[in-house]
């Protein structure tokens, strides 16, 4: 691939309200554990190499258990999930693919208070917005940091 944009090196005065929607889901009542389970389930979604590897160390540094992000891909077939968190996975699957319907909506609003859903509809298109990004401005550095990782995680699980 050739060399693309590196974003970050530009003028980033326009990404100051993402990230700013960042630092407000942070002090949001979602807390860090759903929150980094939504994001790495919207990062397999899309694909992003850099996100998934981002936010599977941070979910692993909050503790969450390495069985459950390895299998995120098939979360409905997890039966330790609660009812909140497969609430919040299946309104982040479809709200990333524009699929919204009203069962799904009605088991969301059952689980999250008003505020508590708008804030995670916030995180799920802030994070679909960075996968995007990381996809139309790939940083060689992070790609290769992500191929490392991902070699050391194989080794780890099959050596």
């Amino acid at each position: 691939m050739q060399k693309r944009i590196n974003l970050f090196d530009k003028d980033t005065e326009a990404l100051y309200p993402i990230r700013q929607i960042s630092l407000n889901i942070k002090k949001s009542s979602l807390g860090a554990g759903l929150t980094e389970l939504v994001a790495l389930r919207i990062s397999q979604i899309n694909n992003c190499a850099y996100s998934l590897d981002r936010h599977w160390k941070q979910a692993i540094a909050n503790g969450e258990r390495p069985e459950l992000l390895n299998g995120l891909s098939a979360w409905r077939r997890i039966p330790s999930l609660t009812a909140r968190e497969c609430a919040a996975l299946s309104w982040a699957e479809a709200v990333t693919n524009c699929n919204l319907s009203e069962e799904v909506y009605q088991q969301v609003l059952a689980c999250f208070t008003e505020q508590e859903m708008i804030n995670l509809t916030l995180l799920i298109t802030n994070i679909n917005t960075w996968n995007r990004l990381n996809l139309a401005f790939p940083d060689a550095r992070v790609n290769a940091s992500c191929r490392i990782y991902n070699h050391t995680k194989k080794q780890q699980y099959h050596g």
